[in-house]
């Protein structure tokens, strides 16, 4: 694929790209504050960027949301509040992407998160999390996964290191100690937006003693070694 001569930009040719540099309702990558966000971190290539908007998002709070206010869902409203949970970050991330002229997308899986803590696993009664979101973003001609979940300092409560992205190879492995990582183990696709009505109403119906274990607002990392 060609590149534009200023900031080695990829010349994007085909409908399909354009489409995910387009803002939407919950992915507003046209919103001001995140242009000037965008703007401020952007680099001289897009894989340069990427790595930037990436490490910016995964060390924002990790902090658990209310499934039931779709505002957690939307991007500017995660870069006002600081803190967000998988998919409040991951379509962060996807709006800066856009924003700063990289065509990108949000894309969920149900993951087995061996880093739980024990009143999670009480109160979800599994080790495996269903909608986990992540940032699908083209570069070097190619979707590249990561997943700018886990900050710095929850990962170092819980003794691992963070997740690394260097813009050109997937980054969706979080480790959770002695060379183990978190699995993958079942996808659900890519989309333009959040799908945050249904995930509003899907993770209350699967978790439906959540709200009553309080889980819909915990804060991760309030427990030693909590994620």
């Amino acid at each position: 694929m060609a590149e534009t001569a200023n900031h080695h930009w990829p010349a994007l040719e085909t409908d399909t790209i354009r489409v995910f540099r387009a803002p939407a309702e919950f992915i507003d990558s046209d919103h001001p504050s995140l242009a000037a966000c965008a703007g401020r971190i952007r680099g001289q290539t897009a894989a340069a960027t990427a790595v930037a908007i990436f490490e910016f998002v995964r060390d924002l709070p990790y902090e658990g949301d209310d499934f039931e206010d779709l505002a957690i869902f939307r991007a500017s409203h995660v870069l006002a509040a600081g803190p967000g949970h998988c998919v409040s970050k991951a379509s962060l991330g996807a709006a800066l992407a856009r924003a700063a002229g990289i065509p990108a997308r949000i894309a969920f899986a149900d993951v087995r998160n061996h880093l739980a803590s024990p009143r999670l696993l009480r109160a979800f009664g599994t080790d495996t999390f269903a909608w986990h979101g992540y940032v699908e973003m083209w570069l070097g001609q190619r979707w590249v996964k990561a997943s700018p979940t886990f900050d710095a300092a929850t990962c170092r409560r819980a003794g691992v290191a963070p997740l690394e992205f260097d813009g050109a190879s997937d980054a969706l492995l979080q480790s959770f100690g002695s060379a183990r990582t978190m699995n993958y183990v079942k996808e659900h696709g890519s989309f333009h937006d959040v799908p945050a009505r249904f995930l509003s109403a899907e993770m209350l119906r699967l978790y439906p003693f959540a709200r009553n274990h309080g889980i819909s607002r915990h804060k991760a990392g309030r427990e030693q070694g909590e994620i």
